[in-house]
């Protein structure tokens, strides 16, 4: 018989399990792993180049797609900028409202103007009747001052037309017509038989 000198003989309660010690694995160089990853790559390895372009071009779409939607963020360039358009936006109202109320007053000094024109026109009718003078001939001068004032900003409609047709015409009654009246025609057959 053969002398074996690595084996070792070891006593087992009956009570316990059989354990089996694990050692270390012996091949650790990852070899079979290698030749399986190189099998799979010869095989398919085009096909997983072409998905990878593919996966990465779609991610790079979604990433522009998102940063489009979403607004750009603050800067202090914008916000410099919406304050100059601001202030600007504040001048030209301030400019506008100036003019308007220079305008506005021009407009009250004008007023003013014609209210102190006629009163001073009822005075001097006032004074005329006082002192016995005809009143229409004031009147009339002080009415084509008036005219020639209001005819500036103002123009005057005329109300002293004269009527095309006199007060008595009617066009329901048949008077008042003239000579030119219609009649309706004969009822019945035409004669000539």
């Amino acid at each position: 018989m053969a002398e074996v000198d690595d084996i070792e003989i070891t006593d087992v309660d009956d009570d316990m399990p059989y354990e089996v010690e694990k050692g270390p694995i012996k091949n650790q160089d990852l070899t079979s792993v290698s030749i399986i990853v190189g099998e799979i790559f010869s095989q398919y390895g085009w096909y997983m180049l072409v998905l990878t372009v593919l996966v990465y071009l779609l991610i790079q779409y979604l990433s522009k797609k998102r940063s489009s939607q979403s607004p750009p963020p603050q800067t202090e360039q914008d916000a410099v900028l919406v304050a100059r358009k601001q202030l600007a936006m504040e001048a030209s109202r301030k400019r506008m409202q100036e003019e308007l109320d220079a305008k506005a007053a021009i407009f009250r000094e004008k007023q003013r103007e014609q209210e102190e024109e006629k009163r001073r026109q009822k005075i001097e009718i006032w004074e005329s009747m006082q002192l016995g003078k005809s009143y229409k001939g004031a009147a009339k001068a002080a009415q084509a001052t008036e005219e020639a004032s209001s005819s500036q900003t103002v123009l005057k409609s005329k109300t002293d037309k004269k009527s095309l047709r006199g007060s008595d015409y009617n066009p329901l009654n048949g008077q008042g017509g003239g000579t030119c009246s219609w009649r309706p025609g004969r009822r019945g057959p035409s004669s000539g038989g």
